[in-house]
């Protein structure tokens, strides 16, 4: 499985929406990342930047997003819903997406879940819970 160090991940990040703006042929991953950058305008310097942006920490203490932080959660939820893992998430973003009429702010609520499951993983020590990740998606 490929694990990207953080630099190599914000690297690849920035490079996607390099070629986005360049109009430049993208690779699948990279046109799901670019998308996901485009539709979040608040993050366009940050990205434009280039390497400028890869030392750069944004704390939350300090009421800042983690642009990169946040890409990433995105483009783990559309993967997940794409996959329907956990069985349930595509269903489960349909029905916030039809209640919210935004799948952006889906893709947020369903973030919010996910960020909040890995720190429960982190913290406790144990496995991510599908059925609480799920329940919260349906709150």
């Amino acid at each position: 499985m490929f694990n990207p160090t953080r630099d190599q991940a914000r690297t690849f990040m920035i490079e996607a929406w390099r070629k986005h703006c360049e109009k430049l042929p993208s690779t699948a991953m990279e046109l799901r990342v670019s998308d996901v950058i485009a539709a979040h305008p608040e993050y366009h310097a940050q990205f434009a930047a280039g390497e400028k942006s890869l030392a750069q920490d944004w704390t939350p203490e300090g009421g800042e997003t983690n642009p990169f932080l946040h890409i990433s959660l995105h483009v783990s939820v559309r993967e997940q819903v794409e996959m329907d893992q956990p069985p349930g998430i595509r269903a489960a973003h349909v029905a916030l997406t039809r209640a919210l009429g935004d799948p952006l702010a889906a893709d947020h609520h369903v973030m919010d879940c996910l960020a909040e499951q890995i720190w429960q993983h982190q913290r406790n020590g144990l496995p991510f819970d599908n059925a609480r990740y799920l329940a919260c998606i349906a709150a």
